[in-house]
């Protein structure tokens, strides 16, 4: 189970999520090696006795600091353009869910299902069950089913708000009048916490984002649930 209060990245919960932590991983080890670098050479600067007023210029080591930064940009830039390609590919989705932001909760509309539509409203501190987590439980959670690429179509009613969950790799805005889409594929079954990530107003924190990916055949249940 992961939710937003623990320190760091939370764990993957997609595949989307799992190339978005190895990216991060790739660009921290590079930074790493070029500030080390920049240490070593500030510290020998520093630290050396050795002058010589004769040397003006090398055209080597200018050489040498023009190509090798282009280079690690082009390492930079690579798996980041990819990353970016397929967060924007969307194929073939088995489920499409309307997601609309209200001051202040979230209405989902399973747009497969003829009448399944129902609001997300944030738990009252007073009514958590033993296990939820304060500001972050919703009286109903929008359930998907586990292995199956999702589309969610995300908009507002009212002001600008943002559709995000960090476990699924998963941020998008909701700006009203228009319609924007975004998809995951959960490859694992749990509860995945988010919240709304756009300042909307005076309750922006209380708009929580809970998606429970069960498998099919449970969803299948929950959604014949919902509908009698």
């Amino acid at each position: 189970m992961a939710h937003s209060s623990q320190l760091g990245f939370q764990d993957a919960a997609s595949p989307l999520m799992e190339e978005l932590l190895h990216f991060h991983d790739h660009a921290l080890m590079i930074t790493i090696l070029i500030s080390s670098l920049v240490l070593y050479i500030i510290i020998t600067t520093v630290s050396t006795k050795l002058t010589n007023k004769y040397i003006l210029d090398s055209q080597e080591i200018e050489i040498i600091w023009t190509i090798l930064p282009a280079m690690i940009l082009i390492l930079i830039a690579l798996p980041s353009l990819r990353i970016l390609y397929l967060m924007d590919e969307i194929n073939d989705p088995h489920l499409t869910i309307k997601a609309v932001g209200h001051q202040w909760y979230w209405s989902y509309e399973y747009t497969d299902y003829e009448d399944l539509v129902f609001d997300s409203y944030m738990t009252p501190t007073q009514d958590l069950a033993p296990g939820q987590f304060r500001l972050l439980d919703t009286d109903h959670r929008m359930v998907t089913p586990l292995n199956s690429p999702i589309r969610v179509l995300v908009s507002a009613e009212d002001v600008l708000h943002s559709w995000a969950v960090p476990s699924l790799g998963v941020k998008m805005d909701a700006v009203p009048g228009r319609l924007n889409q975004t998809a995951f594929i959960s490859s694992r079954p749990g509860v995945f916490y988010g919240q709304c990530s756009e300042i909307c107003g005076a309750n922006h924190s209380f708009m929580p984002i809970v998606v429970e990916s069960v498998p099919l055949q449970h969803f299948e249940g929950w959604a014949s649930s919902m509908l009698s």
